[in-house]
């Protein structure tokens, strides 16, 4: 068998009970940590808290070489670890459905994510949020101004008075770019970069610099922030450590207008109220 466990969004003790159970349960683990990461953790102390060894994958090890884990599967109870709730990615569903191929049967053991956890804090209702899209880094998507996904996201959103979550890039894992790099495994760098709310709202604001946005950071830790303003606002300010993403409000019921006025400082006079 393979499970997916979904780790929540903080440290060891983010997962659920039923998570916990069946990951103590598992003849081996396996973690990706590429698509999000666990900030209030590391490797060492989720072994050490639950008792277990954790081989981490990266990208190629998950998405194009997986044939060892789900050979595992075949006779051994195999868990697959990521940070948030693990069919968030698309990267897990397609190595389900390989498990699906071979007859493996598969179970899936959700945790909190940032979009449900978005919503908790900043009193936005959940069934009102469109599209999420994801911000890049400039030098990751390799053209001048905002890409095309995020403008032409927020744009729709906003047209049928919907939310937007955008997820704010993460680069973590080998380096090719890096002058530290050589042909041992063993002394190759690492890229591990969180773009933050504030980098995020400076990109942002080139194309809209009056726009109302909300700064969430570290959801899920014991000191979340949850900050309003105008992009050009927030691109001047700084929200600590990350994990940091930014919404965009669409229409506003008046309940979640004075949510954003009371949880997060926001100006009411910049919302679209319904």
């Amino acid at each position: 068998m393979l499970t997916f466990i979904g780790l929540g969004l903080y440290d060891e003790r983010s997962i659920t009970v039923e998570g916990r159970d069946a990951l103590r349960a598992a003849d081996r683990v396996y973690a990706e940590f590429y698509t999000s990461q666990l900030i209030g953790t590391t490797i060492d102390d989720l072994e050490s808290y639950h008792d277990l060894e954790i081989e981490v994958r990266d990208r190629a090890g998950v998405e194009q070489h997986p044939d060892d884990m789900l050979t595992a599967a075949e006779d051994e109870d195999i868990a697959f670890l990521t940070a948030g709730d693990t069919m968030i990615s698309t990267t897990h569903v397609d190595l389900r459905l390989r498990a699906h191929d071979r007859g493996i049967e598969t179970r899936v053991i959700h945790g909190v994510t940032a979009q449900t956890a978005t919503s908790a804090l900043t009193g936005l209702q959940n069934y009102r949020f469109g599209k999420a899209t994801t911000l890049p880094f400039p030098y990751a998507h390799g053209a001048e101004g905002l890409p095309a996904s995020v403008t032409e996201t927020i744009d729709d959103n906003r047209a049928d008075g919907l939310h937007t979550v955008v997820y704010l890039d993460i680069k973590v894992g080998y380096d090719p770019t890096s002058s530290q790099n050589s042909s041992s495994s063993d002394d190759k760098a690492e890229r591990e970069e969180y773009m933050t709310a504030d980098v995020g709202a400076e990109l942002l604001a080139a194309e809209y610099p009056d726009l109302a946005g909300v700064v969430v950071a570290r959801a899920g830790s014991p000191d979340p922030l949850v900050e309003a303003g105008t992009m050009t606002e927030l691109a001047g300010r700084e929200f600590g450590d990350p994990l940091h993403l930014l919404v965009i409000p669409g229409e506003c019921h008046l309940l979640e207008a004075d949510a954003l006025v009371e949880l997060a400082g926001a100006d009411r006079a910049v919302l679209e109220i319904a």
